[in-house]
């Protein structure tokens, strides 16, 4: 039973999580520490003891920096390549990632000696995402009864704005939209905004470009999460191997490039021969160029679509 509560997210939990956090959008920080302390403490722990188990000779240092490389990991898979190149899809993902998190927090909370099923793992994971700046506040948080027609206001606003703004909140939450403990400049914050909407234009003629896009996002900011967690349970931060003048790129960020430099060939192509060809409809080019460049974000993520499907349902 233990086995089954720790599953992965992939086993039908973000979207658990999707719907138990939709029905009070306000208070989906608390929501979320719940959730994930009672379907990943006990996972968490026992992954621990499998890991000791598994590495016999290493020491807490060891088993910290197998934890929080796993946890990195899985946390870029369940965002980027689990929720996949379509937007509507980015929630689920967003639920996905926000549970690799928690998890990985839970275990190194474990192999500090820590009980991951403790209600306090719950309160310190609000304090290392950010949502209160101690224990005590996140705890009388937590027992706090949502507040009464919490739901109105939001089913008020309409189903997609709620929406929106639950999936900004899980961005947030994510640490997307939080690139430090100190906010960063205007110039800045308007280059990521121009470079978000950038990907956002190509990734509808292109889909999986939202891959690499979403993997180093995913990537950049796990690590600052790490660092805090690392800190708050063991008293210095992590400190992950760093090479001078040297870049390691990740196999699957690698993969998910060159998915996405493929993806970029099909509308291209297709626009190409709409070019060459000179296609025409009612005597205009750009109506068979807007039906090109639709049909190949169709096909790209369609493609993908049929993959990840496959892989899920291949032993």
């Amino acid at each position: 039973m233990r086995k089954a509560a720790g599953a992965a997210p992939r086993a039908g939990l973000a979207g658990s999580l999707l719907r138990e956090v939709s029905a009070d959008p306000a208070r989906l920080p608390e929501s979320l520490a719940s959730f994930t302390l009672r379907h990943m403490g006990p996972g968490a722990a026992t992954a621990v003891e499998r890991l000791r188990a598994a590495h016999p000779e290493a020491d807490a240092a060891t088993l910290r920096a197998l934890v929080l490389t796993r946890g990195r990991r899985a946390v870029t898979a369940e965002g980027a390549f689990v929720g996949g190149p379509f937007l509507l899809f980015v929630p689920v993902a967003f639920c996905g990632a926000l549970l690799s998190q928690a998890r990985m927090v839970f275990e190194l909370a474990a192999v500090e000696g820590r009980d991951p099923e403790d209600p306090e793992r719950a309160a310190e994971l609000l304090v290392l995402q950010g949502v209160y700046e101690d224990t005590a506040t996140a705890r009388a948080a937590l027992r706090a009864a949502p507040a009464a027609g919490g739901t109105t206001g939001h089913r008020a606003r309409g189903r997609w704005a709620a929406l929106w703004d639950l999936v900004v909140r899980m961005a947030r939450l994510l640490g997307l939209l939080t690139p430090g403990t100190e906010g960063p400049g205007r110039l800045v914050r308007l280059g990521q905004y121009a470079l978000t909407g950038a990907v956002f234009l190509v990734g509808l003629v292109a889909p999986l470009v939202w891959l690499p896009y979403l993997a180093v996002s995913y990537w950049r900011a796990t690590n600052r999460l790490t660092d805090r967690a690392t800190a708050f349970y063991v008293g210095s931060p992590d400190l992950r191997p760093q090479r001078r003048r040297r870049v390691r790129v990740d196999a699957s960020m690698g993969v998910a490039l060159l998915r996405a430099l493929g993806s970029l060939l099909v509308p291209a192509v297709a626009v190409f021969l709409v070019v060459t060809t000179d296609l025409r409809t009612a005597g205009a080019r750009w109506p068979v160029i807007v039906i090109a460049l639709v049909a190949g974000c169709l096909v790209t993520g369609g493609w993908w679509l049929w993959r990840r499907r496959r892989h899920r349902t291949t032993p």
